[in-house]
């Protein structure tokens, strides 16, 4: 069938139709272009912000939590700190990269003209050979590859890095992709061969991102870890109350073992001098009454353990401790009721006593001691590490005995912020914004209360905010809305007061965490 032979009118009618289709789509083009600039100055904000926000803030709660409890938190504080040399290491990288797409298109007054950026000869012509790498293009590879290789080193085979290592080596990826035509092509290619400029410097942002995020991640799961780990039944030591310090011949020794903590805990197994105890006879509150003999004058000495179940296993707790017997009473019997220290900012109640002697003839003074009844004292401490209570007392026969005691004054632990109540709560957005946020003393003796009057919200991937009062503000709600799923929220900058301390002055409040549902 012969080809209809086109008219001079038609012609210029398809001709105009070209110019159209052609005008729609490179308008259309230049608007994909600013879309694409757009992301990236997001991208970039967000990346900075992170990045001041994991130095200031973050980074340097693991240094004064380290310097405060080195024991528990110097190991995670110097896996932060390698954490942070290998992330500026890596984002500094593909810096070197961007700044050549940078310096190409940047104007006079160092903007970025997104419309314009529509060419790939940049990354193409650095990057690849036809199909293949060139030597820089491999180079970039090898970037990644020893970025990754630095991090999954620093982290091991530890299982609390399990989904933050998941997370960071998906996003890392560099497997061969498919292609809508079901074509397999090697990472850099699929992802920047061909591409627009600013599609490029777009993906490289991301990149960043990723990494500051990882550095985030990994500096808020080792404060919450090591707030979690504090509380773990194998940092607790056993505490031996005797009854009386001094014995007589013939008596019995009669004492308690008990955990630090003086919390109801029931041990699983208790062993004295190799000899399993009967628990049903001598457990009480968790506490285990000791019965030992006291036959013979001089020191006595014993040992033992806890055995309590924690994840399944078994875990001792040692204890040992040692008793004088002597023929007659030379010395006054001096012990705080509830610790071997005594604390500023509260009353600590003092039991003193002389053997033999009644409580109207014992004497005993110190700075800041009170009597309040039959041998029983409140010191409330004052200046100084230490605290001197002189006793003096009179036997039946007028002869005079004389003892002093030295105790430690220490200051009140450090609280543990708490929202919900819990030191790592967790639940919806909603819930967050309207929880109060409060302080404890974690397994201290006194019964004292805490108010908040200030803490910091910060939820990953945001500036962190101030909030004065113990309840959320809107600034934190409209914050903790953006909050993902998976998300620990950290709130740090806790500021506890003590309600009727005079003035005293705590230590910094621990931050507490909380994971969004």
């Amino acid at each position: 069938m012969a080809q209809q032979k086109l008219t001079p009118r038609q012609k210029m009618i398809n001709l105009m139709y070209l110019v159209f289709i052609a005008m729609m789509a490179l308008q259309m083009s230049r608007e994909v272009l600013s879309a694409f600039g757009m992301v990236n100055e997001k991208i970039e904000e967000t990346t900075t912000a992170l990045a001041t926000n994991n130095k200031e803030v973050s980074l340097k709660q693991l240094e004064q939590k380290a310097m405060d409890d080195p024991a528990k938190f110097t190991t995670p504080y110097n896996v932060a700190k390698q954490i942070q040399v290998i992330t500026d290491a890596f984002v500094n990288k593909i810096g070197v990269t961007k700044s050549l797409i940078i310096d190409k298109y940047k104007e006079a007054d160092g903007s970025l003209p997104f419309e314009m950026m529509d060419k790939s000869d940049v990354i193409d012509n650095l990057w690849f050979k036809g199909d293949r790498l060139s030597e820089e293009g491999q180079a970039f590879i090898n970037t990644i590859e020893d970025y990754k290789k630095e991090v999954n080193t620093l982290l091991g085979d530890d299982v609390s890095y399990k989904h933050v290592k998941e997370k960071f080596n998906k996003n890392y990826d560099l497997s061969d992709i498919k292609d809508r035509s079901g074509v397999e092509k090697p990472y850099l290619n699929y992802n920047f061969q061909g591409f627009p400029a600013v599609a490029s410097l777009t993906k490289l942002s991301a990149m960043q991102n990723d990494a500051r995020m990882l550095e985030q991640d990994m500096y808020n799961l080792l404060l919450g870890n090591k707030l979690i780990e504090s509380a773990s039944m194998k940092n607790y030591s056993a505490l031996i109350i005797p009854d009386k310090s001094v014995y007589y011949v013939g008596d019995n020794y009669s004492s308690t073992v008990a955990l630090g903590r003086y919390d109801n805990t029931v041990p699983k197994k208790v062993f004295v001098n190799g000899k399993e105890l009967d628990l049903s006879k001598s457990l009480e509150n968790g506490q285990v009454k000791l019965n030992l003999p006291a036959n013979s004058v001089g020191e006595h000495n014993f040992t033992g353990k806890f055995v309590f179940i924690e994840e399944g296993e078994e875990v001792p707790v040692d204890f040992k401790g040692s008793y004088v017997v002597v023929s007659r009473p030379n010395s006054a019997t001096i012990s705080a009721d509830k610790m071997n220290v005594v604390y500023r900012g509260v009353d600590n109640p003092i039991s003193i006593s002389f053997a033999g002697i009644p409580d109207s003839k014992v004497m005993a003074s110190a700075p800041g001691l009170n009597k309040v009844g039959n041998g029983k004292y409140i010191l409330r401490p004052q200046g100084g590490r230490e605290v001197t209570i002189n006793v003096s007392g009179t036997f039946d026969d007028g002869k005079a005995a004389r003892d002093t005691k030295v105790f430690r004054i220490k200051d009140i632990p450090a609280p543990r912020g708490t929202v919900r109540g819990e030191y790592a709560a967790s639940g919806s957005r909603e819930n967050l914004q309207v929880v109060t946020i409060g302080a404890k003393l974690e397994d201290f003796d006194f019964d004292v209360k805490l108010s908040v009057s200030s803490f910091v919200v910060q939820v990953p991937g945001h500036p962190s905010v101030v909030v004065y009062g113990n309840r959320m503000n809107d600034r934190a709600k409209a914050t903790i809305k953006r909050a993902r799923i998976g998300d620990v929220v950290v709130i740090s900058d806790i500021k506890a007061n003590l309600q009727g301390g005079g003035g005293y002055q705590l230590k910094k409040t621990a931050p507490c965490t909380f994971e969004i549902k």
